[in-house]
């Protein structure tokens, strides 16, 4: 039965309410975006708003309980940007792995990681490698059954079709009018923002902040955020929600 999102939340939760909460469920959703430069309209915070209102959904939905928002990622090369605020891979492993140790050490047995930004991808999976080798060494009663995964709920089936069947070539690769228009449905201020651009520069490689400054000089990838609209974020917000529920219950169903 759907939840309150009051209810979901873990920071509102008291420890006794956790610990019954674990004699019905061993699930618990993290929310992991960043805090990077989203072109010269997106908001800096777009990756962390994104990742958290798909987990407080989910978590509606499912009943799980969901984490604070991990609001700083692996964003080093966005840093020619001002207002990016990036950690370094191994810190980034660093937090995920106690994080995941943390809750395991309490009895969470499913680490569901529902991520809004491409540059945590690598460095999470990583940390749950290292989690996992961890929670053995420390003879964590729930380490032979934890199982971390990482949702990314930009990359889900649907929102990908839905994306290209509205923007198509115009997606682009960064400050994409599917994750703004998420960000407008959120946060309607932010429609103050939206101006027609110039063509954004193309998706090519990536080698440090000076490199992606002089090669994507206004922050985007091969992406007109313009086109995107609030109405749009609303659907792309239901199309993640409903594929990263599905997701979660063959996650906590999966045998160990």
């Amino acid at each position: 039965m759907p939840k309150t999102t009051e209810e979901i939340r873990l920071q509102l939760r008291s420890w006794p309410e956790v610990e019954d909460y674990l004699q019905r469920c061993k699930g618990v959703i993290i929310p992991l975006g960043s805090t990077e430069q989203h072109g010269p309209t997106g908001a800096i915070g777009t990756d962390a708003l994104t990742a958290e209102a798909v987990a407080l959904e989910v978590g509606r939905r499912s009943g799980v309980l969901v984490t604070p928002a991990q609001a700083f990622g692996m964003a080093e090369h966005h840093l020619g940007f001002a207002g990016t605020v990036s950690l370094q891979p191994a810190t980034l492993l660093a937090v995920l792995h106690d994080m995941v140790l943390s809750l395991a050490g309490h009895g969470f047995e499913r680490i569901f990681v529902i991520n809004g930004h491409g540059g945590n991808i690598a460095t999470a999976r990583a940390a749950f490698a290292q989690a996992y080798g961890t929670a053995t060494t420390r003879g964590l009663a729930v380490a032979p059954r934890l199982r971390c995964r990482l949702a990314n709920w930009f990359l889900a089936g649907p929102v990908m079709a839905e994306a290209r069947q509205l923007y198509g070539e115009r997606e682009g690769h960064h400050a994409t009018p599917s994750e703004i228009a998420l960000t407008l449905h959120l946060e309607p201020s932010l429609q103050a923002k939206q101006r027609p651009l110039p063509e954004a520069a193309p998706a090519g490689p990536i080698h440090g902040p000076d490199d992606f400054r002089r090669r994507h000089p206004d922050g985007r990838m091969g992406s007109d955020p313009y086109l995107a609209s609030a109405e749009h974020g609303s659907r792309f917000l239901d199309l993640a929600a409903t594929a990263l529920s599905q997701d979660l219950t063959s996650f906590l169903a999966e045998e160990p």
